[in-house]
Parts: C-alpha cells; sequence; structure tokens
C-alpha cells in the first residue's frame, strides 16, 4: 500500500530591504490617512490633523529651550539605563553563577519586577523631590530588573560540560565568570537592555510629568493643563522618534557587530 506524503509549504523567506520599507512606508501612510480621516469628525482640542501636529512640531523644533528640554531627558534616561547596565549586568552574572546566592535573591527579584513604575516615581518624588535624580531613579528601578533577570537566565543556560571542563583545567571562579559566562549571557543581555530601553524612556515621562520642572514629561504635562493638544502630540511623535532613532542608530548595530560571529 503506497502511503502519499504532504509536502507543506515552509515559513515564507522575509522581505528584502527595498519591499520592508515600501511595506512600512505604505502602513505609515495608512495611518496618517485614517488620522487624518478621523480628526476631521472632531474637534481639534480633542484630536488635531497631521497637518496641525506637523505645524507645533515645527513651532517646537525653533523654540528657544527646545534643545535644553530634549537634552535633559536624555541626560536622565541615559543615565538611569546605564547604572541599570551596571549594577544589573553583574548581580545576574553572579545569581546565574552561584545557586546558593540565586535562592536568596529570588523573591528580592520577584519583588522588584511586580512593583510600578509609578509607585517608584512617588517614592523617588518624595526622597529627591523636583530635581534630576528623580526621574534617573525611576528609570534605574524600571530597567534594572529587566537586565537583571535576562542575564540571570544567560548565565543560567550555560554548557554543564564547559563548566566542567573549566573545573579541570583550574580555573578560578573569576577567569571561569569572564572566559565562560560573560560570552553566554551577551545576547541575553541585549535582548534585555533593548527591552530596558524602552521601557525606561516610556517611565521618564512618568517621572518627569510628576516630579520634575523641565523635560519632555512636563512639557507634555503643561501642553495638557492649557489644553494644547497638537503640542501634546507633537511632543509624544518627538519622543517616539528619538526612541527609534536610538534604537536602529545605536543598539541594533553595536548588536550587530557584536555578534557578527553568529551569522557567518
Amino acid at each position: 500500500m503506497k502511503t502519499r506524503t504532504l509536502n507543506l509549504p515552509g515559513p515564507a523567506a522575509p522581505l528584502r530591504w527595498p519591499a520592508l520599507w515600501l511595506a512600512r512606508l505604505g502602513l505609515l501612510a495608512a495611518f496618517v490617512l485614517l488620522w487624518a480621516w478621523a480628526a476631521s469628525r472632531v474637534p481639534a482640542f480633542i484630536l488635531p490633523g497631521p497637518r496641525r501636529v506637523g505645524q507645533a512640531l515645527a513651532t517646537l523644533l525653533t523654540a528657544p529651550g527646545f534643545w535644553n528640554e530634549v537634552g535633559v531627558t536624555c541626560y536622565r534616561v541615559l543615565a538611569g539605563f546605564g547604572l541599570a547596565a551596571v549594577v544589573g549586568a553583574p548581580l545576574g552574572l553572579a545569581l546565574g553563577a552561584s545557586r546558593g546566592l540565586a535562592s536568596v535573591f529570588e523573591p528580592v527579584l520577584a519583588v522588584l519586577n511586580t512593583v510600578s513604575s509609578a509607585i517608584w516615581a512617588v517614592f523617588a518624588i518624595i526622597w529627591f523631590g523636583l530635581s534630576n535624580g528623580a526621574t534617573v531613579f525611576v528609570v534605574f528601578m524600571t530597567a534594572m530588573p529587566l537586565i537583571l533577570t535576562n542575564v540571570w537566565q544567560g548565565a543560567r543556560n550555560v554548557d554543564p560540560q564547559l563548566l566542567e571542563l573549566t573545573r579541570t583545567l583550574g580555573f578560578s571562579r573569576l577567569r571561569t565568570l569572564w572566559r565562560v559566562h560573560l560570552p553566554a549571557i551577551l545576547p541575553y543581555f541585549f535582548s534585555g537592555a533593548r527591552l530596558a530601553f524602552g521601557f525606561g524612556w516610556r517611565v521618564s515621562l512618568v517621572a518627569e510629568t510628576l516630579g520634575a520642572s523641565d523635560g519632555i514629561g512636563y512639557r507634555l504635562r503643561q501642553a495638557a493643563d492649557l489644553v494644547q493638544t497638537d503640542q501634546v502630540f507633537a511632543w509624544t511623535l518627538l519622543l517616539v522618534a528619538l526612541m527609534l532613532a536610538l534604537e536602529t542608530g545605536v543598539l541594533k548595530p553595536l548588536e550587530r557587530h557584536l555578534f557578527r560571529w553568529q551569522s557567518s
């Protein structure tokens, strides 16, 4: 009796970059058209149209204190993210390399991951007042557990045979961390760092809205209080553009450069 084999189609090949960018531009055009249509049906103070938001964005770009506001927010986000990476990566590496430490600190990490960034913002206002430290603290407390957890998972997935080999060769704990654990956790670190960076930008707005006297979040709150909806949209678009620029211009190229050997 003959058996028939069912040939299922394999996964579709990814789009090449010209087609990919054309598809993305088409999606953007559809979004703008839908936005313009919706804005034409409601008052401008509820939903301003793309042209009105574009005019507001052009006004912001030429305002005297614009770059100061952007620079302050970027400094706070990058400072909090940098501290989170410096603290979270070594802690995650240590927890992954030591089961005893992991069993002790696992409940602490669970608590840190469940606390809302809004709660950290309230504590930051109490402890740091209207200062840069408040936003830096909120970004740090949001990003650090994400980086720590990813690095910890990466360290736990190190090949046991490699660890056995290092013990046979008499490697010290520090040398084992440097030669075995560190290369293994780098992909996990970058995955957590990109996630933490995105969350850091978002929570910085919360922190600046509640506890700052300058920055993008503060200007967003000020525009909302004055019902300047077009400026709220303009600041929001600016923030999204900054996030995408840093993501595609810094983090992704750095990740591709460090892990180019994986695709070779």
